[in-house]
């Protein structure tokens, strides 16, 4: 009988604290050689944690318990500290520099030099072709990473790893800004990675990924850890009992039939050129409407123009050369600046919470009100007490998980900056709230707390519209469902008739109804 394999890396005991929170309490987690490992849990579990402690990005001496990597005793100082053992973090914030090229991002901080230690640029770019290749991309090394889409940029961050000599990957949501065919791709590089002898620990809230690819699955729940998996125990249900701590027979809320009411937003002929290339159409002549108490959901592909349909309604926040006509409440309105669709009844939550929905950098006190301060002053001074009071208010009602309204929105885990963005609309009071991939990289149980929020609204006479890339979503909490493509609406289905299959049928069309 053979024993085990040795694991490729070890960690043991492992307790983080910030400040009198504590993050993780004793867990212990190990990846066998050649393993794909995936790590779950809710956000805020301490997934993320683990893995920059694991990264040295927390260092020596700020944790308790050890980690041995090939046997090795590792008492990391810092990120480089831990690439040199052959440990790379891929973060879901890229770390790319998008005015440099691909090749002097691939070798940024590990530059290949020549004589005198000057850069080698022929080494360069003869190696960084090498690795594109390996990673299946055709790109020139010579061009700039801003030119590059996301699936792309991702592969250039997993490329720069296998520079550094890469033994242990590890991926923090590679995925969730990413369309199906680079999910894809970028899963199929994991596996082959891994035959070729790289461990990977992969963190993603995408379990359909994590049943393809991963070897074993270490829940993690309130920092510490609920079980590990092997492959053969793996089930979504599984998987999803042990991240929240109790089973989930729905996961979408349940509504109630109702009568909607009058039409809140009405759009016609809605037409938007793109802000780089004004000879380019993004949305070709729309026209639809969204009732009182009526979620409308929008689907398309990438790069149909659904975002840019939201983004370019919301006091034409994108888009140039916008012609058109809205309607609110059935009153004829011209919103050309973001504050004038705020006071005229929108509220647009952005797909990109972390650069354009949230000041990163303040405290979820200052977030919310952002948006209606002229609400908590008075004579033109800033009333602190009442925005206190507010901000603890939303904080409760919307269940954010923070020691107080003065914790940075930057510290907070997703799905809780995603409820201070509807908490900064809903204290807005809009009467339309368009919701773009409201539930983009957050866990189950903080996507059904969100799936919540939405149906209250609706049920207080909200009319929103909600844009996703996810299918089951729209069909889970849409009363309807609008397909976009090449920038025309091609057709809409009341959710009853509504399937996967007619929807991506049209969301292919090339012409509209």
């Amino acid at each position: 009988m053979t024993s085990p394999p040795r694991p490729v890396l070890e960690m043991r005991g492992i307790t983080k604290t910030f400040d009198s929170a504590i993050a993780l309490s004793d867990v212990s987690f190990d990846v066998l050689p050649g393993e794909v490992h995936a790590l779950c849990g809710e956000n805020g579990a301490g997934k993320s944690t683990l893995m920059k402690v694991l990264s040295g990005v927390y260092g020596h001496g700020t944790y308790d318990g050890e980690i041995r990597f090939e046997g090795e005793l590792l008492q990391l100082k810092d990120l480089r500290d831990s690439e040199r053992h052959g440990i790379v973090i891929i973060h879901q914030e890229l770390a790319l520099s998008p005015h440099m090229s691909i090749a002097e991002n691939i070798f940024l901080g590990n530059e290949r030099r020549g004589r005198f230690g000057l850069i080698d640029w022929n080494r360069t770019k003869r190696e960084a072709a090498a690795l594109l290749k390996r990673v299946g991309l055709r790109e020139d090394v010579s061009a700039p990473v801003s030119g590059l889409g996301v699936g792309k940029q991702q592969l250039v961050e997993i490329a720069k790893a296998l520079s550094k000599e890469v033994k242990l990957l590890i991926l923090d949501e590679p995925t969730a800004a990413l369309n199906d065919e680079d999910s894809q791709h970028l899963l199929n590089l994991v596996v082959e990675l891994k035959e070729q002898g790289i461990a990977a620990v992969i963190i993603s809230h995408k379990l359909n990924e994590i049943e393809q690819i991963a070897d074993r699955v270490t829940v993690i729940r309130d920092g510490r850890v609920v079980e590990t998996l092997d492959t053969s125990d793996v089930t979504e249900d599984r998987i999803i009992v042990g991240m929240v701590g109790r089973d989930m027979e729905h996961r979408y809320p349940q509504r109630p039939a109702k009568e909607l009411g009058r039409s809140v937003l009405r759009v016609e002929n809605w037409t938007v050129y793109d802000t780089l290339d004004p000879t380019r159409k993004v949305v070709d002549s729309a026209s639809f409407e969204v009732r009182a108490g009526e979620i409308l959901g929008v689907c398309g592909l990438v790069g149909s123009g659904r975002t840019e349909l939201a983004m370019s309604l919301f006091g034409h926040a994108f888009g140039s050369n916008i012609t058109g006509t809205t309607w609110v409440n059935g009153r004829e309105v011209r919103m050309k600046t973001v504050r004038q669709a705020i006071d005229c009844g929108l509220a647009y939550a952005t797909e990109d919470r972390k650069a354009l929905g949230l000041n990163m950098i303040d405290d979820i006190r200052r977030n919310i009100t952002l948006a209606s301060l002229n609400k908590v002053t008075a004579r033109g001074l800033l009333d602190e007490r009442k925005e206190i009071g507010v901000a603890n208010g939303f904080r409760n009602s919307m269940n954010i998980k923070a020691p107080s309204v003065f914790a940075r929105a930057g510290h907070l885990s997703g799905g809780n900056q995603q409820k201070v963005v509807l908490s900064k609309w809903i204290f807005a009071d809009p009467d339309v709230l368009i919701l773009d991939e409201p539930t983009r990289g957050i866990d189950v149980g903080a996507k059904y707390e969100i799936y919540h929020i939405i149906h209250e609204l609706a049920r207080d006479g909200k009319a929103i519209l909600v844009v996703s890339s996810e299918l089951p979503e729209l069909l889970g909490i849409a009363d309807r469902i609008m397909a976009v493509c090449d920038g025309r609406i091609t057709g809409d289905l009341p959710v009853e008739s509504a399937d996967p299959e007619s929807l991506m049928r049209l969301m292919t069309l090339e012409k509209a109804r």
